[in-house]
């Protein structure tokens, strides 16, 4: 669409998790270094916790990425498996071959020599889960009795939790706590401070081809602002500004198509429409949003 027009080589601002746009910001250098020492460790369980659209598959994938060659690593993508079906989706990630007609237990058995051959290698296997807060109480407690499966010096299999806040409050109750006692590392993912949402879209930009600046000053505080710190939320933010820039042949985004993305943006628009009602936005936000909302009435057809 508008790739020619602002002189880029690619999309931008992809929804889809692209580790080629990582951005070695603090939290998620932090949770990076989390993960590193986890697996030198070799110990128990590690949990990745963040709100929804805070890059926690992003991370997960280079965080993957980075282990390639160096450990055995399992990846399950998709978290609603019951305990036997998550069994096999480890044994398929792992190479392993599972006949049809295996029992549970020859199924656990044959993943236990195999983790124990791995770990005989020097190559303790990692289990990977993305949106562990979907997991059903039966395959958590699944994992609970795999961590279970050890050397006398170390552990046949970790296991990584990525999930959302949910998963931290489903391991607070009591039937958990056994699992939670195994956590032996873990990381909150916070959202990105103003300055690093700025840094992170000037990242993604240049990585996508932009030789000039695509957004304004203002345009680009003001999706700081209003993507509460959510890549996600920036993503969407800064596509849909630039499709404005765009269509009124500008070739940088500025106040009033930030502000007509954020109008256009249900998730955003609900909030600062709460925000208002309430009378929470005050001071130097209520300053950024009275000088955004006149220049939307002002300019914005």
């Amino acid at each position: 669409m508008y790739l020619d027009h602002f002189g880029l080589q690619r999309m931008p601002f992809g929804l889809t998790p692209d580790t080629r746009y990582f951005c070695d910001l603090p939290g998620h250098r932090a949770a990076l270094n989390v993960l590193c020492i986890a697996v030198g460790s070799g110990e128990g369980f590690v949990k990745i916790t963040g709100e929804v659209g805070t890059g926690k598959t992003l991370l997960c994938r280079q965080f993957l990425a980075d282990m390639e060659g160096c450990a055995p690593c399992a990846w399950l993508p998709n978290p609603v498996l019951r305990p036997h079906e998550m069994r096999l989706a480890l044994a398929h990630e792992l190479g392993l071959t599972i006949a049809a007609g295996d029992s549970q237990a020859l199924l656990v058995r044959k993943l236990e020599l195999h983790l124990l051959e791995l770990a005989q290698r020097g190559q303790p296997a990692i289990l990977v889960i993305d949106e562990a807060q979907a997991l059903p109480d039966e395959s958590l407690e699944a994992l609970r009795l795999l961590s279970n499966l050890e050397t006398e010096r170390q552990k046949l299999v970790q296991i990584i939790l990525f999930g959302q806040p949910e998963l931290n409050a489903r391991l607070a109750s009591d039937h958990f706590r056994q699992l939670r006692q195994r956590i032996a590392f873990s990381y909150d993912l916070p959202p990105l401070r103003r300055p690093e949402m700025q840094a992170y879209l000037n990242h993604r930009l240049r990585l996508a081809g932009a030789s000039t600046p695509l957004f304004s000053g203002a345009a680009l505080q003001s999706i700081a602002l209003l993507s509460r710190g959510i890549p996600r939320l920036g993503h969407v933010l800064a596509h849909k500004a630039l499709i404005g820039a765009y269509g009124r042949g500008s070739p940088q985004a500025r106040l009033r198509e930030a502000w007509a993305a954020a109008c256009d943006t249900e998730d955003v628009a609900m909030r600062l429409h709460q925000y208002w009602r309430r009378g929470f936005i005050g001071g130097a936000g209520l300053l950024a949003a009275g000088t955004a909302a006149a220049a939307v009435l002002r300019w914005v057809p």
